[in-house]
């Protein structure tokens, strides 16, 4: 064989061996924290050579594909409760939190300059505030002329975990019109909706008089306008990364109960209430895939801050993140 040709088989051979040793992960779920994944996910790529999809598929997809195994890991800002996590043989751990952010499209009202109460958000998202100026609204906004026009409520018509952790926020500051948490709901406000964060930030931004909730990225990513909201000390915040930093402190995620928890509504004079996390969820059988997977996120907690923090996503507190350590060496690795 001549050497030219000996080069070429050489060749051949690495190019097959660096394909067959190269790892691939199929991920889906949670379209809430997608801006931050996509970004991890590019700079892992580059540093490891590790391919991860991550389709943003919403958190009903996200569970149901981890039950069905469908997916490598999966994405929910709906927790599971860890009697369903050992009927399905998952395993659960939190990876970021972020701002659920309200936003609206009222022409004259700027960013920010909307300021909304425990009151008044109760009663445009149950639909007892029917229009911009009802009394609960204008009360609190005296500078701002709010138009008599019909408020329209924008919502995620997919299995969302957005949805489920706003209407558990209702649940806590007005139990008497939201009863529980779903990540699909029955609005009684009069509503008009889309699938995923982006596709209720483009309908928010093409509809005069409505108001609808995103995660902070994509108000952002949208240019909307966002209101200002009454917290639970009765302070008024605005969502940013240090209000939802704030938030996070408060939040009690065990890892003897699988990290199950909601953080929304926390204590602190700064923290802003409308806050979640986002969590994986991984089918205990795929040892070498979990393996892998794990390897991810911890490079995302050790590399990923800035990275988060950029889309306006808060890391979890080191507490938090040392816990969740010690449960992948308990229980997947």
């Amino acid at each position: 064989m001549k050497l030219f040709e000996v080069i070429l088989t050489l060749a051949a051979i690495m190019i097959v061996a660096n394909a067959s040793s190269s790892v691939e992960i199929d991920a889906r779920g949670a379209s809430f924290p997608k801006a931050v994944y996509a970004e991890w996910i590019e700079a892992y790529e580059a540093e490891t050579g590790t391919r991860i999809i991550y389709e943003p598929t919403g958190s009903g997809d996200g569970i149901v594909s981890a039950v069905q195994r469908t997916a490598d890991f999966s994405g929910t800002d709906k927790p599971l409760q860890p009697w369903k996590l050992k009927r399905y043989d998952l395993k659960m751990f939190p990876a970021i939190v972020g701002s659920i952010v309200l936003t609206y499209n009222i022409p004259g009202v700027g960013d920010n300059e909307l300021k909304l109460s425990e009151e008044a958000i109760g009663a445009i998202f149950s639909g007892r505030a029917k229009f911009w100026d009802d009394p609960s609204i204008s009360k609190h906004n005296k500078g701002l002329k709010l138009p008599h026009e019909p408020i329209t409520v924008v919502v995620r018509t997919d299995g969302s975990g957005t949805t489920y952790n706003l209407t558990y926020y209702l649940r806590k500051i007005d139990y008497k019109h939201f009863k529980k948490a779903d990540k699909l709901y029955d609005w009684e406000a009069n509503t008009i909706g889309a699938k995923g964060s982006s596709g209720v930030s483009k309908l928010i931004k093409d509809t005069p008089y409505c108001i609808g909730y995103v995660d902070y990225s994509n108000k952002k990513k949208y240019n909307l306008h966002c209101a200002t909201v009454e917290n639970k000390e009765g302070k008024w915040v605005l969502p940013s990364l240090q209000s939802a930093t704030i938030g996070a402190k408060y939040a009690n995620l065990d890892k003897k109960k699988d990290f199950f928890g909601v953080i929304a509504y926390q204590e602190g004079k700064s923290s802003y209430p409308i806050i979640a996390t986002s969590f994986i969820l991984l089918p205990t059988e795929n040892k070498e895939k979990n393996k892998e997977i794990i390897k991810f996120f911890d490079w995302a907690f050790n590399n990923g801050e800035y990275i988060a923090n950029k889309h306006g996503f808060a890391m979890l507190p080191e507490k938090t993140i040392r816990d969740i350590k010690s449960y992948w060496s308990e229980n997947i690795l």
